[in-house]
């Protein structure tokens, strides 16, 4: 993965219409936002669809990214996310979650790049581990939340609607849940 620094070069070159500079930016950032939209997705056909269309987004909308608002690659990250919640809300079944906790599974969670060398393969299968065992130690409602918003894309709105609770409290859910969730994963 190349340096914040180079991808920021080459998104403000993108943004003056520099295609080579496009294409490198697609060859060294479409991996990491295939992975996000394939695990967002669950389907390869609508993750290359949207993989397509946001780097067409990134083309056009280049000149938007501001290097002192964050980092280049979480812009891009948000560009595929945006894309892939739109889709889902467009295409997606309602999803039941479970009653209990002893019913609890998490979506399926999986590596970015089947290609990655055997070391970061590793790295990341131990995030992935790690991650799961963090969601399992949060509230039923908080963790039920969080997976309804960033993996199905529900909104503050709709969650509120399906769990039947005040719109502050789901935001408060929300909230806390991403808290602890940053805390247990810090450890």
């Amino acid at each position: 993965m190349a340096d914040p620094t180079e991808l920021t070069r080459l998104l403000h070159a993108t943004a003056a219409g520099d295609r080579r500079a496009f294409s490198q930016l697609y060859q060294l950032t479409s991996p990491h936002l295939f992975g996000l939209l394939l695990r967002m997705l669950q389907r390869r056909d609508w993750a290359e669809e949207a993989l397509q269309d946001c780097f067409f987004k990134i083309w056009q909308k280049a000149e938007t990214y501001a290097s002192e608002k964050g980092a280049p690659l979480t812009w891009l990250l948000s560009v595929a996310r945006y894309r892939a919640l739109d889709l889902l809300r467009m295409r997606r079944p309602e999803v039941e979650m479970p009653d209990g906790d002893d019913d609890f599974s998490l979506p399926p969670l999986t590596l970015q790049d089947d290609a990655q060398d055997p070391m970061a393969r590793a790295v990341e299968g131990q995030g992935i581990a790690r991650m799961h065992a963090c969601l399992k130690n949060l509230p039923a409602e908080q963790r039920d939340a969080l997976l309804l918003a960033y993996y199905e894309g529900y909104t503050h709105q709709e969650l509120s609607v399906r769990f039947g609770a005040p719109l502050g409290t789901v935001k408060s859910w929300v909230r806390r849940g991403l808290a602890r969730l940053r805390d247990c994963l810090d450890q």
